[in-house]
Order: C-alpha cells, then sequence, then structure tokens
C-alpha cells in the first residue's frame, strides 16, 4: 500500500481488481483497451492516483462485462474519491509532510478515517497518548538535527491528532501495553510522571480504553508479534459494505501496511490473546497512579 490512498480509493481498485479478475483479463488487456499502461492498471488497482477519466472507466467496466449493479456500485466509489480530493478538511498534516517519514502520510489517511484503532505497544507509548514532553525527547533522540522550529511543528501535529480523542465521539482507541513501556524513563523520571498522569486521566474518556500486562503476567504473545496497530474503518456509502481492516507495522527505517486476510485475522488473534493477560481498566489506572508516584517521589 503506497501513502495517501483514501479509502474509498481503496475501495474502487480492489472493486475494479475484483471485476476484472472474474471477467478474467489481464492487467495488459485492460490497459489497452482504455489506453492506459499496466502498470496503470496496477497503481489504479491498489489505491493510486491515476489519471483516468470518467468515460475511461465506463468503458473499462465495459470490457469487464460488468452488470449494472457493478456500475453503479463503482461510478459510486469513484464519486466518493473525487469527493474526498475536493475536502479541504481532509489531508491537513500534510503541511507537516518534510518533518515526518515518508509512510507518515498514508498512516494519517488510515488514522484520520478509521472508526476503531487498536494498539499494542512493547516499548514505547502511540503518539495519540504522548505528552509533549514526552514526544519532544522522542523527536529528539530520533534526530537530534533536527531545527527547533521543526521540533515544535512535530508536537503540533502531534496535539492536533490528539484532538481527536475529545472531538469526535465516533472514534474509539483501544490500547494495550506492556509494562515495560511505563517503565523505561524516556526522557526522565519527571517526564515520566508527568506522562504517567496524563495515562490516568485520558484513560476516563469513554471512547479510550488502556489496559496494561503487568511484567507477572509472564511471557505472552505479544513479545512474539511486538508492536503493531489495527485499524479497523466505517462502511462507505456507495458499496454499504465495511471497508477491511489494515494492520500498521512501524520499523526504525521503514513501515508495513498489511491487508491480507489471514495476516488480518493473525493479528485480531493475538489481541484476543492479549486482552486476556492484560489489567482491566480500572486496575491499571491503579498502577499507573502508583508508577506516577514512584517517579514523582
Amino acid at each position: 500500500m503506497v501513502g495517501g490512498s483514501t479509502l474509498p480509493r481503496r475501495a474502487l481498485g480492489r472493486r475494479l481488481r475484483e471485476l476484472r479478475t472474474k471477467a478474467k483479463k489481464s492487467q495488459l488487456a485492460a490497459g489497452l483497451a482504455i489506453e492506459v499502461s499496466k502498470q496503470g492498471i496496477g497503481r489504479l488497482e491498489v489505491g493510486q492516483v491515476v489519471r483516468i477519466s470518467t468515460a475511461q472507466f465506463r468503458d473499462l467496466l465495459d470490457f469487464y462485462g460488468a452488470d449494472e449493479d457493478a456500475k453503479t456500485e463503482v461510478l459510486g466509489l469513484l464519486q466518493e474519491v473525487k469527493a474526498a480530493k475536493g475536502d479541504s478538511s481532509s489531508g491537513w498534516w500534510r503541511a507537516y509532510a518534510d518533518v515526518v517519514n515518508p509512510h507518515f502520510d498514508h498512516f494519517m489517511s488510515l488514522e484520520q478515517a478509521c472508526r476503531r484503532m487498536t494498539t499494542f505497544q512493547l516499548t514505547l507509548l502511540p503518539g495519540l497518548l504522548q505528552t509533549p514532553a514526552y514526544r519532544r525527547w522522542l523527536v529528539a533522540t530520533a534526530d537530534p538535527a533536527m531545527s527547533a522550529v521543526d521540533v515544535e511543528r512535530r508536537l503540533e501535529l502531534a496535539a492536533r491528532r490528539q484532538r481527536r480523542l475529545v472531538e469526535d465521539p465516533d472514534f474509539s482507541l483501544e490500547v494495550l501495553l506492556s509494562e515495560s513501556v511505563l517503565r523505561h524513563q524516556v526522557g526522565g523520571r519527571e517526564v515520566m510522571s508527568e506522562q504517567s498522569q496524563h495515562l490516568v486521566e485520558i484513560g476516563r474518556l469513554p471512547n479510550v480504553s488502556i489496559r496494561v500486562i503487568p511484567f507477572d503476567a509472564g511471557g505472552h504473545l505479544g513479545l512474539v508479534v511486538q508492536s503493531f496497530t489495527l485499524f479497523d474503518f466505517p462502511p462507505l456509502h456507495a458499496s454499504r459494505m465495511a471497508e477491511p481492516p489494515v494492520v500498521f507495522v512501524e520499523g526504525f527505517t521503514g513501515a508495513l501496511f498489511l491487508e491480507d486476510d489471514s495476516v488480518i485475522e493473525r493479528h485480531k488473534a493475538a489481541l484476543a490473546s492479549l486482552r486476556q493477560v492484560a489489567l482491566s481498566e480500572d486496575d491499571t489506572r491503579v498502577l499507573v497512579q502508583d508508577i506516577a508516584e514512584e517517579y514523582a517521589a
């Protein structure tokens, strides 16, 4: 999956791929039928931007032998793609593109479009829960050469992302944390004391669930799976079907966006296993509060 794609564009590409496969047509043949390269058809099918007119879409649907219902669905998705492109409120995060990783545009597209975000973190807090001081230390450590101005822009971006937790009641966040996340002294004891208190407070929001997997839970699947985030999406209007989930896995120099059904199911099973060994929300608050007081002592 490539940065910047939108949910309607992903759905459009997936539906066109299904119709092409059903028609037993190759990407090369499809491209020749509407005077687009084979690579262009490939990019279209994975949700990337390709300059194709509505007339060409109609010709492509005719080439695939699509029935009227399929044509209506695809053209409806096409209208959603155009509407998303013209929405001046979308893509606000792109103003910060010069101070974030190349994959972050796509990550933000998913984060802003999803209805539910579930994340397991083994070493660090997810961005939506980080205090400015915690985030500042991470930025300075990852890129010590970054200018003070750009550091502040990174903090501004984080703050804008976090607004959704309180401004969008339809968005929910579930966080499963290894206790090690709370024990690593990111930025020092004072920063961690403040960060821990912040977790206690933000965990009281009705759409936020924070649960810790304590050290005394012993070995658990998360130690093997490592950190990841699952995005779940609302249905699209044109197709009336839920957009398939996406799993995000970040590394030091890159990231993966996973969409294969079997891969998604394995990560969902991992989450189910982690929930079984995690503390309740109430017990988590008690633990986090105790840790905050330890840092403040």
